[in-house]
C-alpha cells in the first residue's frame, strides 16, 4: 500500500499544474540534460568538439528539475539518439517568458527549441518572426496532423503552423459518486446535455445552511459559463457580437438564483477555491479541468478525502454530439534563429508522437495525443476512479481552445472577466452585459 501511495503521489505532482502555466522555484539556469548544471558562452561547434561530434541540441523549459514534463521527453530522445546531446536552458514559470524574449531579441541560435508557456506569448513571437513556421517541414514528411484530434490546426496563426501540442488539459465533470448513491439517483453520464446537467443539478441539491449540497457547482472563472457557448466550436469569446452568449449566462444566473450553485458573491467575496467545496463534499457535480484529476488522486492519496468519486465527459449543447471539449494547449516550437532546423523538427515531431504520449501518461502527463496505451496508463494509477465509464470519461472527439489566437486576447480576456462578474452580481443585466461586451471589445479590435 506504500508504494501504491507513493506512486500516486508521484502521479499527482506531474499533473498539478494547469496547461498554460507551471508552479515552481525561482532557479535560472542552463544545463545538459545529462547533468551539467554550469552555465557557459561556448558556441555550438564548441559543444560538438568537446562532446566527441555529437549534435547538440538547446532547448528552453520551466522548473525543469521539478516536474517530470520535460525531463521524461528529453530523456527519451536522447537515449533513443545517443549521438545527441540536449542543452536544457532551463527558467523559473514565472520568468519563462521574459528571460526568453530577451534571449530572443539578440537572434542567437540558442534556444534551438522553444516550449510555450500561454498562447499569447507564442502570437507575439509569431508577429516578431521569431518562431520557425513547421508547415514545410510536415508537408516534406507528410505529417498528420489528424493525431491530435483538430487540436494543432487550432494553433495555426496567420495561415501557417508555429507549434504542435505537446502537453494537453480539457473539461471534464466531475461527480460525487456518494452523494449519489445516498441519493438513489443514476451517476453522469458520458452523453449529457447542458439541460439535462441542469435538471440534475437540481435533482441532487439538499439541505440548508451550513449542511447543503449543491447539485453543481461554478467556480468565479468566467470560462465557467463562455466555455459552453463555444464548444460546438460556432464561436470564439472575441467576436463583434455577443450576442450567442445569452441564454448561456441566462442558466448560470438562473442556477444561482435557484440555489442549485453557490452564490457568486459569496465564492468572490469569501475566496473560495473549487477543490475545497468538491472536496468538503459540499456539491454533487462540477465542471474542471483535466488537471483536478491529479488533485484528487493527491487528496485520496494522502487520506484528505475518503469519499468515491467519478468522471464523465463535459456536457454538451443539445445540438453537438458527445465529444466536444473545450480547453489549452502546452505547444513547442522551433526558434527562428536555430542552426539545427532538421533537427530540431526531429526533436519536435518526437515530443508530439504517440510513442512520447505514452512515455508521458506514466508520468501522469495528458499530452495533445491520446492513445489507447497511454489512457490505460493514467487510469490504472492507484485512486483513479475505477469502471470503464471513468477511462471512456478521458476521451474526446473534438478539442476547442477556450480563446482564440488573437494579439488582443489579453485585453479581451480582461473585459470578459469585468463584465462576467457585474452580471453574475446582479450589477449588469445579461443584455446590459453583452452590450457592455460588444462596445468594450469593439474598442480593443479598432471595428
Amino acid at each position: 500500500m506504500k508504494l501504491k501511495r507513493v506512486l500516486a503521489m508521484m502521479l499527482a505532482a506531474g499533473m498539478v499544474c494547469t496547461s498554460l502555466t507551471a508552479c515552481g522555484g525561482s532557479k535560472t539556469s542552463e544545463s545538459s540534460a545529462a547533468g551539467s548544471t554550469e552555465k557557459t558562452e561556448t558556441t555550438k561547434s564548441d559543444e560538438k568538439a568537446s562532446t566527441g561530434e555529437k549534435k547538440v541540441l538547446s532547448v528552453t523549459t520551466w522548473d525543469y528539475d521539478t516536474s517530470p514534463t520535460f525531463q521524461t521527453v528529453v530523456d527519451a530522445y536522447m537515449a533513443k539518439h545517443p549521438d545527441v546531446e540536449i542543452k536544457v536552458i532551463d527558467t523559473s514559470a514565472d520568468e519563462y517568458n521574459n528571460s526568453l524574449g530577451i534571449s530572443l531579441s539578440a537572434a542567437q541560435p540558442d534556444p534551438d527549441v522553444i516550449w510555450v508557456k500561454d498562447m499569447g506569448s507564442m502570437l507575439q513571437m509569431a508577429d516578431k518572426k521569431q518562431l520557425l513556421p513547421l508547415d514545410d517541414f510536415m508537408k516534406k514528411d507528410n505529417f498528420d496532423l489528424s493525431i491530435y484530434n483538430g487540436a494543432a490546426e487550432q494553433l495555426q496563426y496567420n495561415e501557417a503552423t508555429y507549434g504542435l501540442p505537446y502537453r494537453s488539459d480539457w473539461y471534464i465533470l466531475y461527480y460525487n459518486k456518494d452523494l449519489f448513491d445516498a441519493a438513489g439517483v443514476p451517476y453522469p453520464s458520458n452523453d449529457m446535455t447542458w439541460d439535462e446537467y441542469y435538471d440534475l443539478a437540481a435533482k441532487m441539491t439538499s439541505g440548508e445552511g451550513s449542511a447543503k449540497v449543491y447539485g453543481g457547482h461554478n467556480h468565479t472563472w468566467q470560462a465557467l459559463v463562455s466555455n459552453w457557448a463555444v464548444q460546438d466550436g460556432k464561436h470564439t469569446v472575441v467576436e463583434k457580437d455577443y450576442s450567442f452568449l445569452k441564454p448561456w449566462y441566462e442558466q448560470a444566473v438562473a442556477l444561482q438564483d435557484n440555489g442549485y450553485i453557490q452564490d457568486f458573491s459569496t465564492l468572490k467575496t469569501a475566496n473560495i477555491h473549487y477543490s475545497s467545496v468538491f472536496k468538503n463534499q459540499q456539491c454533487a457535480m462540477m465542471p474542471m479541468g483535466s488537471w483536478f484529476i491529479a488533485t484528487m488522486i493527491q487528496s485520496q492519496a494522502s487520506d484528505e478525502t475518503s469519499f468515491n468519486w467519478g468522471i464523465a465527459r463535459i456536457p454538451h449543447p443539445a445540438d453537438t454530439e458527445a465529444g466536444y471539449t473545450v480547453g489549452a494547449l502546452t505547444p513547442v516550437g522551433i526558434s527562428a534563429y536555430t542552426d539545427e532546423p532538421d533537427l530540431s523538427w526531429d526533436f519536435v515531431k518526437f515530443a508530439t508522437s504517440e510513442e512520447a504520449a505514452n512515455i508521458l501518461a506514466e508520468q501522469g502527463v495528458f499530452t495533445g495525443i491520446q492513445t489507447e496505451q497511454s489512457l490505460k496508463t493514467i487510469a490504472s494509477a492507484q485512486f483513479f476512479p475505477e469502471g470503464d465509464s471513468n477511462v471512456e470519461a478521458l476521451t474526446y472527439t473534438h478539442y476547442i481552445f477556450d480563446r482564440p489566437l488573437d494579439p488582443k486576447i489579453t485585453e479581451i480576456k480582461t473585459v470578459l472577466e469585468e463584465v462576467h462578474e457585474m452580471i453574475m452580481i446582479k450589477q449588469y443585466t445579461v443584455d446590459q452585459g453583452i452590450e457592455e461586451l460588444n462596445k468594450r471589445v469593439a474598442e480593443i479590435k479598432g471595428w
